[in-house]
């Protein structure tokens, strides 16, 4: 909600009915609100589903691999 009411409140900026040299701003920040949001909802979302279908034979694998590796001492 805080997002597209920023949006809201910058378009007026980014289609040129505010001051004249602060359209690329207004640009700027819709731009960066509509892909961070993008992101948010979509991506990372994705993101968690792939890494967290391992299954827990693949994460005891890799932890048991990590466990039964040497340590250098020094």
């Amino acid at each position: 909600m805080t997002s597209l009411a920023t949006i809201l409140g910058v378009l007026p900026i980014a289609l040129g009915f505010g001051a004249g040299s602060r359209i690329s701003l207004g640009i700027a920040v819709v731009g960066g609100l509509l892909f961070s949001g993008f992101l948010t909802l979509y991506i990372v979302p994705a993101i968690y589903s792939y890494l967290s279908s391992k299954t827990v034979t693949e994460v005891e694998e890799e932890h048991i691999d990590i466990i039964e590796r040497p340590v250098l001492e020094i």
